[in-house]
């Protein structure tokens, strides 16, 4: 009985205790509002919507692992003979960045699992954040008031990246001194300025003493710093310009439906970063990934076979494979083409097409309207191509990167498959833009079929004059709803006034292209009028006037 009245003594203490806290709290900060406006946010069901939480987990995995490995590395340069216990490595002249990476694979306890969950949780991260941003593109998210939200996240891409190569280079392996042997050519074949650039990144001459040591700042300090803040403000645009959905029962272009934040969402999210969590460590306690100690320390005179970087950067690898030998010699000074078109030049205009898209294709439209239905990808069959086409671009050169395997994989010569590579670069994406719009299409009249038809239902019959046909069966609301529910803009009209502008004839020419091929849906003209009344955007909120 006393045990008892103890405990009911502790709960009333402990109840009044964070009444008083949260109290105090809420009279100094906005904490009521706050958890009032997020309780009651809608957070969306459908899976690809999960896309985005991979990524963030999987940076939350990589923060606390960094932390961990942080504590052992050192990224000196000096050198010194390794005395550890990797029997094959002792008696080697190495840099304490790759002695410590031994000791914390070997020595430290936890280490190599740690390195290794790391390591994995990186390449998660950034194949994460490139199918969310393609999830965003193919749906038509990235359209007004999420433009800025895009331009976050094709730079949060772009910080992923380089935080990934500084990470991979760090360890001073002879592979990832390899891809610093790189990095210092691609510096050096800036025009003007390019010696300058690698004396001042290396601190002298290549390899030189400083690399590593700015690296690590660079890796662990303002990168992160950069990428924190990035989240926070895509996180912040998220909650206040609210999520997109798919059409369905209910949703329209004015409201945001979900599960509350609190309970479902909670839960359900927490659940989610304990199996993101629990599969990168499987990943790093079962799958071997960056062994460096096969490698052995970097040397400025060897070079490892076989030598690929990690994915999200083999297709900088694959352009300096499948470019040309071009050089120009001027005034005495080489200007390497062969290295500044394709690891400068080409990932510069990629991105900044990335960057601008939203803007284009908002230019072409001339709709400046809001928009928080996602599209089905089938009905903007010249965005989907042009996404479809980018993936097999970006596929080809990742293939270049490692040519040299290929080629021997396939008993081929590695011109032959260099040449294939490059004619590959120009048709694949081509032919792949040209099958992409037509599949759309195709299921745009499977669309119109299902809805004048009906679903098949398997079922064949035959007529007493032998005739074969096939049972149908109408729709049900919630898939006509879905078919039904898209808002497709109108190619422009060719202005009526003469001369026309070379802009404004361009702008109509672009549009034309995007919108012209259209597969018209059957719907009364009640239906039509409550499809534009469902997808017109909500109305701007006005203040009241005093």
């Amino acid at each position: 009985m006393p045990l008892r009245k103890r405990k009911a003594q502790l709960k009333t203490r402990a109840g009044k205790a964070a009444v008083d806290g949260y109290g105090a709290m809420d009279a100094r900060l906005p904490v009521s509002e706050l958890a009032k406006q997020l309780v009651r946010k809608a957070f969306p069901d459908h899976w690809s919507f999960l896309l985005g939480e991979i990524a963030l987990y999987s940076f939350v995995v990589l923060l606390l692992t960094g932390v961990y490995l942080t504590l052992f590395f050192d990224p000196s340069m000096t050198e010194s003979v390794y005395t550890g216990s990797y029997a094959p490595l002792q008696g080697v002249r190495m840099t304490q960045a790759y002695t410590t990476t031994l000791a914390i694979s070997f020595d430290v306890r936890g280490g190599l699992l740690i390195r290794q969950i790391h390591h994995w949780a990186a390449l998660v991260f950034v194949a994460a954040i490139s199918v969310h941003l393609l999830r965003i593109f193919f749906t038509g998210a990235f359209r007004k008031p999420r433009e800025a939200n895009w331009v976050v996240g094709v730079t949060l891409f772009v910080l992923a990246l380089l935080e990934g190569f500084a990470g991979y280079s760090l360890p001073d392996d002879l592979l990832s001194g390899t891809g610093l042997r790189t990095a210092a050519t691609i510096m050096g074949s800036i025009p003007v300025v390019g010696t300058y650039v690698e004396l001042f990144v290396f601190g002298g001459q290549f390899p030189g003493n400083d690399v590593i040591p700015r690296l690590y700042a660079v890796h662990i300090l303002l990168v992160p710093g950069l990428i924190v803040a990035l989240i926070t403000a895509h996180l912040m645009l998220v909650a206040y310009l609210k999520h997109t959905h798919w059409a369905g029962q209910g949703r329209t272009n004015k409201n945001a439906v979900g599960s509350p934040a609190f309970p479902h969402f909670t839960a359900k999210t927490t659940g989610f970063f304990l199996m993101v969590f629990g599969v990168l460590a499987l990943l790093g306690g079962l799958a071997q990934i960056n062994p460096v100690w096969n490698y052995g320390p970097y040397r400025a005179d060897q070079v490892s076979g076989d030598a690929q970087p990690d994915w999200y950067v083999g297709f900088l690898e694959g352009a300096l494979r499948l470019m040309p030998p071009w050089e120009t010699d001027i005034a005495g000074h080489t200007v390497m083409w062969n290295v500044f078109i394709p690891t400068l030049v080409l990932p510069g205009v990629v991105f900044t097409l990335l960057f601008l898209y939203p803007f284009f294709e908002q230019w072409v439209t001339g709709d400046r309207r809001e928009h928080h239905l996602c599209d089905r990808p089938r009905n903007r069959p010249t965005r989907t191509g042009l996404g479809v086409a980018a993936i097999v671009f970006y596929a080809v050169l990742l293939v270049a990167g490692g040519n040299d395997v290929v080629a021997f994989s396939f008993r081929v010569s590695i011109e032959v498959m260099t040449w294939i590579l490059r004619i590959a670069l120009v048709v694949g994406p081509l032919l792949a833009f040209a099958l992409t719009k037509r599949l759309c299409l195709a299921l745009q009249m499977r669309d119109r079929r299902r809805l004048t038809e009906g679903q098949e239902t398997g079922q064949v019959t035959q007529s007493v004059n032998g005739d074969l046909s096939e049972s149908h069966r109408g729709l049900s609301p919630t898939a006509r709803y879905r078919i039904l529910m898209r808002d497709v803009p109108r190619p422009l009209e060719r202005p009526a006034e003469s001369p026309v502008p070379r802009r404004r004839r361009l702008r109509t020419v672009l549009s034309g292209w995007y919108y012209g091929d259209l597969v018209e849906l059957p719907a009364t003209d009640e239906q039509r009028s409550r499809i534009a009344e469902r997808t017109a955007p909500p109305e701007p909120v006005r203040e009241p006037e005093v």
